[in-house]
């Protein structure tokens, strides 16, 4: 029997939390366990638990009555297998627990990836359900680990966004506005937009505190604090991607420009305590954005395998170019885990920091 921890949340509550221990036993018959050995946490988590009944999020780790585990990208190894293709000692990287085991069953299985077929998981997004067999591949640097799991799934994010304003023409937009321009999210964004030759005028919003910070990344051509708002040019047309769900600024927003702004892409929810849009939000020209649709429209659009081509190049080249800002910080333990995670639910942990918690290390 193995020994093992995961923090749950309250569903409806995501500040509170519990530590649950529970134990697992040897693997039946096509399924393996694995220990997590790390993940990184982000604000992206905290919208997987805003948005858990809507988009499913609690059904890949399922717990019972309200409580809920939030999914984190990360690294594990196999310590247990009933399988006739997946070894002990194999490393995956893909989407796990917070917490320090799981069980999974494989399926789909290729020299590079595999699939978590287990039968609560069948009706979910395909990319949540992948693993990457990192000793098959070619490209696997275990030095890029951190910003692997940190990144990756953030700057995949910003390509999909990228990628869908190019796909749409920026909605006819020469503007593009994007609160919570701190976010990785947002600055992954940035860095794709810099090299974008279309030339729009970029602005980020970020508070007070992070004003700086933000300036100094050299992305963005206007950066301003939430109440300098009228400082943003009315008269050109604007898209708005925004990672926060703050309600009040949105509608603020969008009174501002009005007719001009064409079209908001509803990205994160960070701010989740702000999320009710206030008076003159325009729902008609707002959507929320679902990157694993975005990357599965590509799968049709470009044939098996490119999208996962064209944005791991991307992810390579901002993570390099995140090293001039970035750095880690790790953090061991279920309990420092658990306060980790408040601090990231509170909003008050450093944007220039990466998140990387080892769940199962001695704090």
């Amino acid at each position: 029997m193995t020994s093992a921890q995961r923090l749950e949340v309250q569903r409806n509550a995501l500040a509170t939390t519990r530590i649950r221990e529970h134990a697992i036993g040897e693997p039946a018959a096509g399924e393996i366990v694995v220990a997590i050995d790390r993940f990184a946490l982000t604000a992206n988590n905290i919208t997987y638990g805003v948005a858990g009944d809507k988009i499913g999020y609690w059904q890949f780790f399922p717990s019972d009555g309200d409580w809920g585990v939030i999914p984190v990208w990360g690294f594990a190894d196999v310590i247990a297998s009933a399988h006739d293709e997946i070894t002990v000692g194999e490393r995956l990287y893909g989407y796990w627990p917070m917490g320090t085991h799981l069980v999974m069953q494989p399926g789909r299985i290729s020299d590079t990836r595999c699939f978590d077929v287990s039968a609560h998981r069948a009706e979910l997004p395909p990319v949540y359900n992948a693993y990457s067999r990192c000793n098959a591949e070619a490209h696997y640097d275990p030095a890029m680990d951190d910003a692997r799991m940190l990144l990756l799934p953030l700057y995949a994010t910003s390509y999909c966004l990228y990628d869908f304003l190019v796909d749409n023409e920026f909605f006819g937009a020469s503007q593009v506005i994007v609160p919570s321009a701190s976010s990785k999210t947002a600055i992954g964004l940035a860095y794709a937009l810099d090299s974008d030759d279309s030339d729009k005028h970029v602005v980020g919003m970020t508070s007070a505190g992070n004003l700086e910070k933000v300036i100094a990344l050299g992305l963005y051509d206007q950066v301003i604090t939430y109440d300098e708002l009228a400082a943003i040019d009315a008269t050109s047309p604007s898209v708005i991607i925004d990672m926060s769900g703050n309600g009040d600024v949105l509608a603020a927003l969008h009174r501002h420009l009005a007719d001009n702004m064409k079209f908001t892409s509803n990205v994160g929810i960070t701010h989740y305590e702000h999320n009710t849009m206030g008076d003159g939000f325009i729902r008609d020209r707002s959507r929320m954005f679902f990157a694993p649709g975005h990357m599965q429209k590509r799968a049709k659009d470009w044939g098996p395998g490119e999208f996962e081509k064209r944005s791991f190049a991307f992810w390579y080249d901002a993570a390099k170019r995140s090293d001039a800002w970035l750095s880690y910080r790790h953090i061991d333990g279920a309990e420092a885990m658990a306060q980790c995670y408040q601090d990231v639910l509170a909003g008050s942990t450093d944007p220039n920091q990466g998140l990387i918690i080892r769940p199962g290390a001695a704090s």
